[in-house]
Protein backbone atom coordinates (compact mmCIF):
# COMPACT_ATOMS: atom_id res chain seq x y z
CA UNK A 1 0.00 0.00 0.00
CA UNK A 2 1.10 3.48 -0.43
CA UNK A 3 1.92 5.60 2.06
CA UNK A 4 3.45 8.51 0.62
CA UNK A 5 2.57 9.99 -2.85
CA UNK A 6 4.64 12.51 -4.63
CA UNK A 7 3.02 13.64 -8.37
CA UNK A 8 4.48 16.53 -10.51
CA UNK A 9 5.84 18.49 -7.51
CA UNK A 10 7.48 21.71 -8.78
CA UNK A 11 8.85 24.55 -7.05
CA UNK A 12 10.88 27.64 -8.16
CA UNK A 13 12.62 30.34 -6.52
CA UNK A 14 12.68 33.48 -8.21
CA UNK A 15 11.79 32.18 -11.14
CA UNK A 16 14.31 29.85 -10.93
CA UNK A 17 12.89 26.01 -11.45
CA UNK A 18 14.44 24.31 -8.40
CA UNK A 19 12.34 20.83 -9.11
CA UNK A 20 11.12 19.43 -12.09
CA UNK A 21 7.72 17.47 -11.79
CA UNK A 22 8.82 14.88 -9.27
CA UNK A 23 7.25 11.45 -8.81
CA UNK A 24 7.34 8.60 -6.70
CA UNK A 25 5.90 6.21 -4.32
CA UNK A 26 6.67 5.10 -0.72
CA UNK A 27 5.51 2.63 1.26
CA UNK A 28 4.48 2.17 4.85
CA UNK A 29 8.16 1.42 6.64
CA UNK A 30 10.34 2.14 3.42
CA UNK A 31 13.71 4.53 3.45
CA UNK A 32 14.01 6.56 0.65
CA UNK A 33 17.19 7.99 0.34
CA UNK A 34 17.44 11.34 -1.83
CA UNK A 35 21.20 11.47 -3.47
CA UNK A 36 22.94 14.02 -5.92
CA UNK A 37 24.90 16.80 -6.05
CA UNK A 38 24.92 20.15 -3.95
CA UNK A 39 22.43 22.53 -5.52
CA UNK A 40 20.25 19.06 -6.85
CA UNK A 41 16.99 20.17 -5.10
CA UNK A 42 17.43 17.57 -2.36
CA UNK A 43 16.64 19.43 0.67
CA UNK A 44 14.05 21.75 -1.54
CA UNK A 45 11.97 18.47 -2.05
CA UNK A 46 12.34 17.69 2.12
CA UNK A 47 11.42 21.25 3.25
CA UNK A 48 7.95 21.32 0.96
CA UNK A 49 7.59 17.79 2.67
CA UNK A 50 7.98 19.31 5.79
CA UNK A 51 6.05 22.34 5.03
CA UNK A 52 8.49 24.65 5.14
CA UNK A 53 8.61 25.43 1.52
CA UNK A 54 5.59 26.30 -1.09
CA UNK A 55 4.94 24.17 -4.07
CA UNK A 56 4.53 26.03 -7.84
CA UNK A 57 2.68 22.74 -8.92
CA UNK A 58 1.98 18.99 -8.49
CA UNK A 59 0.54 16.73 -5.27
CA UNK A 60 1.82 15.04 -2.47
CA UNK A 61 -0.25 12.91 0.04
CA UNK A 62 0.50 11.27 3.15
CA UNK A 63 -1.63 7.53 4.09
CA UNK A 64 -3.96 8.91 1.39
CA UNK A 65 -4.77 12.35 2.81
CA UNK A 66 -3.74 15.50 1.20
CA UNK A 67 -1.23 17.35 2.57
CA UNK A 68 0.21 20.52 1.65
CA UNK A 69 -2.39 22.20 3.05
CA UNK A 70 -1.75 20.94 6.84
CA UNK A 71 0.11 23.25 8.97
CA UNK A 72 3.79 22.03 9.58
CA UNK A 73 3.31 21.88 13.11
CA UNK A 74 0.32 19.33 12.82
CA UNK A 75 2.07 17.04 9.56
CA UNK A 76 3.75 15.31 12.85
CA UNK A 77 6.66 14.80 10.95
CA UNK A 78 10.15 14.65 12.75
CA UNK A 79 13.27 16.13 11.42
CA UNK A 80 16.67 15.51 11.64
CA UNK A 81 19.73 17.94 10.63
CA UNK A 82 23.34 17.85 10.09
CA UNK A 83 23.65 20.44 12.92
CA UNK A 84 21.89 18.31 15.09
CA UNK A 85 20.08 21.44 16.79
CA UNK A 86 20.63 20.15 20.04
CA UNK A 87 19.48 22.60 23.26
CA UNK A 88 22.78 22.71 24.91
CA UNK A 89 21.26 24.21 28.19
CA UNK A 90 19.60 21.08 28.43
CA UNK A 91 21.17 17.73 29.29
CA UNK A 92 20.03 14.26 27.14
CA UNK A 93 17.04 13.46 29.10
CA UNK A 94 15.69 17.21 28.55
CA UNK A 95 16.43 17.14 25.30
CA UNK A 96 14.77 13.99 23.85
CA UNK A 97 11.74 14.54 26.11
CA UNK A 98 11.45 17.87 24.46
CA UNK A 99 9.13 17.33 22.04
CA UNK A 100 7.09 15.28 24.58
CA UNK A 101 6.81 18.35 26.61
CA UNK A 102 5.17 20.64 23.08
CA UNK A 103 2.75 17.69 22.58
CA UNK A 104 2.06 17.59 26.42
CA UNK A 105 2.61 14.33 27.60
CA UNK A 106 2.18 13.24 30.95
CA UNK A 107 5.46 13.43 33.13
CA UNK A 108 4.89 9.62 33.58
CA UNK A 109 4.85 9.17 30.01
CA UNK A 110 7.62 11.26 29.23
CA UNK A 111 9.80 9.50 31.58
CA UNK A 112 8.74 6.04 29.81
CA UNK A 113 9.16 7.31 26.43
CA UNK A 114 13.02 8.74 26.74
CA UNK A 115 14.46 5.41 28.41
CA UNK A 116 12.75 3.61 25.37
CA UNK A 117 14.24 5.96 23.07
CA UNK A 118 18.27 6.16 24.52
CA UNK A 119 17.85 2.51 24.92
CA UNK A 120 16.89 2.14 20.98
CA UNK A 121 19.74 4.60 20.02
CA UNK A 122 22.55 2.58 22.62
CA UNK A 123 22.75 5.50 25.14
CA UNK A 124 20.91 4.05 28.60
CA UNK A 125 22.18 5.67 31.40
CA UNK A 126 23.08 9.16 29.61
CA UNK A 127 20.13 10.57 30.80
CA UNK A 128 22.04 13.35 33.12
CA UNK A 129 24.73 13.99 30.56
CA UNK A 130 25.62 17.31 29.09
CA UNK A 131 25.74 17.83 25.18
CA UNK A 132 29.00 19.66 25.30
CA UNK A 133 30.39 16.32 26.52
CA UNK A 134 29.09 13.97 24.00
CA UNK A 135 31.45 13.08 21.39
CA UNK A 136 29.83 13.93 17.69
CA UNK A 137 28.65 10.54 17.07
CA UNK A 138 26.58 10.67 20.46
CA UNK A 139 24.78 13.99 19.95
CA UNK A 140 23.60 12.49 16.65
CA UNK A 141 22.15 9.60 18.56
CA UNK A 142 20.48 11.86 21.12
CA UNK A 143 19.24 14.32 18.44
CA UNK A 144 17.79 10.95 16.25
CA UNK A 145 15.88 9.58 19.61
CA UNK A 146 14.60 13.61 20.47
CA UNK A 147 13.28 12.82 16.33
CA UNK A 148 12.14 9.42 16.88
CA UNK A 149 10.33 10.48 20.61
CA UNK A 150 6.62 11.74 19.34
CA UNK A 151 6.30 8.98 16.86
CA UNK A 152 6.35 10.79 13.95
CA UNK A 153 4.50 9.57 10.91
CA UNK A 154 7.67 10.35 8.31
CA UNK A 155 10.88 11.42 9.93
CA UNK A 156 12.68 13.41 7.01
CA UNK A 157 16.75 13.77 7.47
CA UNK A 158 19.04 16.57 5.97
CA UNK A 159 22.19 15.38 5.66
CA UNK A 160 22.47 13.88 9.21
CA UNK A 161 25.54 12.18 9.27
CA UNK A 162 27.15 14.78 7.34
CA UNK A 163 29.64 16.25 10.04
CA UNK A 164 31.01 12.93 10.85
CA UNK A 165 34.52 11.48 10.06
CA UNK A 166 34.70 8.74 7.30
CA UNK A 167 34.28 5.79 9.31
CA UNK A 168 31.48 6.78 11.93
CA UNK A 169 29.60 7.77 9.32
CA UNK A 170 29.73 4.23 8.03
CA UNK A 171 29.03 2.99 11.39
CA UNK A 172 26.54 5.11 12.23
CA UNK A 173 24.09 4.60 9.04
CA UNK A 174 24.14 1.05 9.29
CA UNK A 175 23.10 1.81 13.14
CA UNK A 176 20.44 4.25 11.76
CA UNK A 177 18.92 1.60 8.60
CA UNK A 178 18.95 -0.85 11.77
CA UNK A 179 17.08 1.47 14.50
CA UNK A 180 14.35 2.96 11.84
CA UNK A 181 13.55 -0.74 10.53
CA UNK A 182 12.92 -1.60 14.22
CA UNK A 183 10.88 0.75 14.47
CA UNK A 184 9.07 0.52 11.41
CA UNK A 185 9.33 4.26 10.48
CA UNK A 186 9.11 5.36 7.07
CA UNK A 187 11.92 7.87 6.40
CA UNK A 188 13.55 10.30 3.82
CA UNK A 189 17.60 10.44 4.08
CA UNK A 190 19.22 13.50 2.28
CA UNK A 191 22.93 12.91 1.31
CA UNK A 192 25.53 13.40 -1.55
CA UNK A 193 26.74 10.23 -0.20
CA UNK A 194 26.55 7.08 -2.64
CA UNK A 195 27.89 4.70 -0.07
CA UNK A 196 26.34 6.43 2.89
CA UNK A 197 22.70 5.96 0.52
CA UNK A 198 23.38 2.51 -0.46
CA UNK A 199 24.07 1.77 3.27
CA UNK A 200 20.53 3.04 4.60
CA UNK A 201 18.14 2.54 1.53
CA UNK A 202 15.79 0.52 0.26
CA UNK A 203 14.77 3.10 -2.52
CA UNK A 204 17.25 5.79 -3.84
CA UNK A 205 16.16 8.93 -5.59
CA UNK A 206 19.10 10.30 -7.68
CA UNK A 207 18.52 14.36 -8.15
CA UNK A 208 20.51 16.34 -10.90
CA UNK A 209 19.61 20.13 -11.49
CA UNK A 210 15.90 19.42 -9.46
CA UNK A 211 15.39 16.40 -12.22
CA UNK A 212 14.66 13.07 -10.29
CA UNK A 213 16.65 10.80 -13.11
CA UNK A 214 16.30 7.67 -11.42
CA UNK A 215 14.27 5.96 -8.35
CA UNK A 216 15.01 2.26 -7.71
CA UNK A 217 16.14 -0.12 -5.30
CA UNK A 218 20.07 0.86 -4.25
CA UNK A 219 21.16 -2.94 -6.62
CA UNK A 220 18.98 -1.41 -9.41
CA UNK A 221 20.80 1.77 -9.51
CA UNK A 222 24.07 0.74 -9.22
CA UNK A 223 23.78 -2.36 -12.01
CA UNK A 224 21.94 -0.47 -14.60
CA UNK A 225 21.82 3.14 -14.35
CA UNK A 226 19.40 5.02 -16.21
CA UNK A 227 21.72 7.76 -17.99
CA UNK A 228 24.90 9.12 -18.34
CA UNK A 229 23.67 11.56 -15.55
CA UNK A 230 23.55 9.26 -13.35
CA UNK A 231 26.45 6.95 -14.41
CA UNK A 232 29.12 10.05 -13.77
CA UNK A 233 27.17 10.62 -10.42
CA UNK A 234 28.02 7.51 -9.09
CA UNK A 235 31.26 7.38 -10.11
CA UNK A 236 31.70 5.20 -13.39
CA UNK A 237 34.47 6.63 -15.85
CA UNK A 238 34.03 3.59 -18.77
CA UNK A 239 31.61 5.82 -20.50
CA UNK A 240 32.11 5.13 -24.23
CA UNK A 241 30.35 6.71 -27.01
CA UNK A 242 30.08 4.56 -30.62
CA UNK A 243 27.51 2.81 -32.74
CA UNK A 244 26.62 -0.96 -33.13
CA UNK A 245 27.26 -2.20 -36.65
CA UNK A 246 25.07 -4.72 -38.87
CA UNK A 247 27.04 -8.19 -37.05
CA UNK A 248 26.80 -6.81 -33.43
CA UNK A 249 30.26 -5.20 -32.93
CA UNK A 250 30.03 -2.17 -31.22
CA UNK A 251 32.42 0.67 -33.21
CA UNK A 252 33.89 2.80 -30.95
CA UNK A 253 37.82 4.33 -30.43
CA UNK A 254 38.72 0.87 -29.23
CA UNK A 255 38.58 -2.35 -31.26
CA UNK A 256 35.29 -3.23 -31.93
CA UNK A 257 33.79 -5.43 -29.56
CA UNK A 258 31.88 -7.97 -29.83
CA UNK A 259 28.39 -7.36 -27.49
CA UNK A 260 25.75 -9.16 -29.10
CA UNK A 261 23.61 -10.75 -26.40
CA UNK A 262 24.11 -7.78 -23.60
CA UNK A 263 20.71 -5.20 -22.75
CA UNK A 264 21.19 -4.30 -26.76
CA UNK A 265 19.00 -1.38 -27.47
CA UNK A 266 19.63 -0.53 -30.77
CA UNK A 267 18.80 3.32 -30.80
CA UNK A 268 21.46 3.86 -27.33
CA UNK A 269 24.89 4.68 -28.61
CA UNK A 270 26.11 4.69 -25.08
CA UNK A 271 28.29 2.11 -23.32
CA UNK A 272 29.10 1.60 -19.99
CA UNK A 273 31.56 -0.97 -18.79
CA UNK A 274 31.17 -1.51 -14.74
CA UNK A 275 34.57 -1.20 -13.22
CA UNK A 276 34.73 -4.63 -10.54
CA UNK A 277 33.89 -7.72 -13.02
CA UNK A 278 37.51 -7.71 -14.95
CA UNK A 279 39.46 -10.37 -14.73
CA UNK A 280 42.74 -10.95 -16.38
CA UNK A 281 42.94 -13.61 -19.36
CA UNK A 282 45.61 -15.31 -19.79
CA UNK A 283 44.74 -16.32 -23.15
CA UNK A 284 42.57 -15.20 -26.14
CA UNK A 285 39.48 -17.91 -25.81
CA UNK A 286 36.62 -16.60 -25.31
CA UNK A 287 34.22 -17.99 -23.02
CA UNK A 288 30.45 -17.81 -23.32
CA UNK A 289 28.83 -14.65 -21.98
CA UNK A 290 32.34 -12.61 -21.93
CA UNK A 291 34.49 -10.13 -24.21
CA UNK A 292 37.54 -10.21 -24.27
CA UNK A 293 39.12 -6.71 -23.89
CA UNK A 294 43.04 -6.10 -24.95
CA UNK A 295 44.94 -2.76 -23.92
CA UNK A 296 48.09 -1.59 -22.75
CA UNK A 297 48.64 -0.82 -18.60
CA UNK A 298 48.75 3.24 -18.11
CA UNK A 299 48.44 3.17 -14.50
CA UNK A 300 48.73 0.50 -11.84
CA UNK A 301 47.50 1.63 -8.10
CA UNK A 302 47.78 -1.05 -5.24
CA UNK A 303 45.11 -0.46 -2.76
CA UNK A 304 45.09 -3.49 -0.31
CA UNK A 305 42.21 -5.55 -1.31
CA UNK A 306 42.67 -4.55 -5.10
CA UNK A 307 44.15 -3.29 -7.66
CA UNK A 308 43.20 0.19 -9.78
CA UNK A 309 44.29 -0.15 -13.59
CA UNK A 310 44.36 2.50 -15.69
CA UNK A 311 44.71 1.18 -19.41
CA UNK A 312 44.47 2.41 -23.13
CA UNK A 313 42.24 0.12 -25.16
CA UNK A 314 42.93 1.89 -28.91
CA UNK A 315 42.17 5.45 -28.18
CA UNK A 316 40.12 5.12 -25.17
CA UNK A 317 41.02 5.31 -21.35
CA UNK A 318 39.16 2.91 -19.26
CA UNK A 319 39.63 2.36 -15.59
CA UNK A 320 39.08 -1.10 -13.75
CA UNK A 321 39.79 -2.27 -10.25
CA UNK A 322 41.30 -6.32 -10.49
CA UNK A 323 41.65 -8.58 -7.59
CA UNK A 324 44.89 -8.91 -5.55
CA UNK A 325 45.55 -12.47 -7.73
CA UNK A 326 46.75 -13.21 -10.09
CA UNK A 327 49.17 -10.16 -10.02
CA UNK A 328 48.37 -7.69 -13.33
CA UNK A 329 50.55 -6.53 -15.54
CA UNK A 330 53.12 -3.60 -14.98
CA UNK A 331 52.97 -0.11 -16.41
CA UNK A 332 53.24 -0.36 -20.40
CA UNK A 333 52.77 -3.71 -20.32
CA UNK A 334 50.01 -5.31 -22.48
CA UNK A 335 46.99 -6.97 -20.84
CA UNK A 336 43.75 -9.06 -21.81
CA UNK A 337 40.65 -8.58 -19.59
CA UNK A 338 37.91 -10.91 -19.80
CA UNK A 339 34.54 -9.25 -19.09
CA UNK A 340 31.11 -10.91 -18.14
CA UNK A 341 28.41 -9.21 -21.08
CA UNK A 342 26.57 -7.93 -17.72
CA UNK A 343 28.94 -5.59 -16.94
CA UNK A 344 28.07 -3.83 -20.19
CA UNK A 345 25.17 -1.44 -20.01
CA UNK A 346 23.68 0.83 -22.63
CA UNK A 347 23.01 4.23 -21.46
CA UNK A 348 20.43 6.74 -22.20
CA UNK A 349 22.04 10.27 -22.86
Amino acid sequence: MTFLQVKNLSSSYEGKPLLKNISFNLEKGEILCLLGPSGAGKTTLLRLLAGLEKKDCGSFTFNNLEIHSIPSHKRNFGMMFQEYALFPHKNVHENVSFGLEMKQWSRTDREKKVAEMLKVVGLSGFDHRRIDDLSGGEQQRVALARSLAPGPQLLLLDEPLGSLDRTLRDRLAVEIRSILKTLNVTALFVTHDQSEAFSVADKIGILHDGKLEQFDRPENIYRTPANTTVARFLGFKNIIYGKMDKDGYFQSPMDPLPVTGTNTISQNEILLIRPEAARIKETDNREQNEVILRGEVVARQFLGSNYRLQIRAGRQMLFFELPIDPTPPEIEESVNLAIPVSSFIWLAS
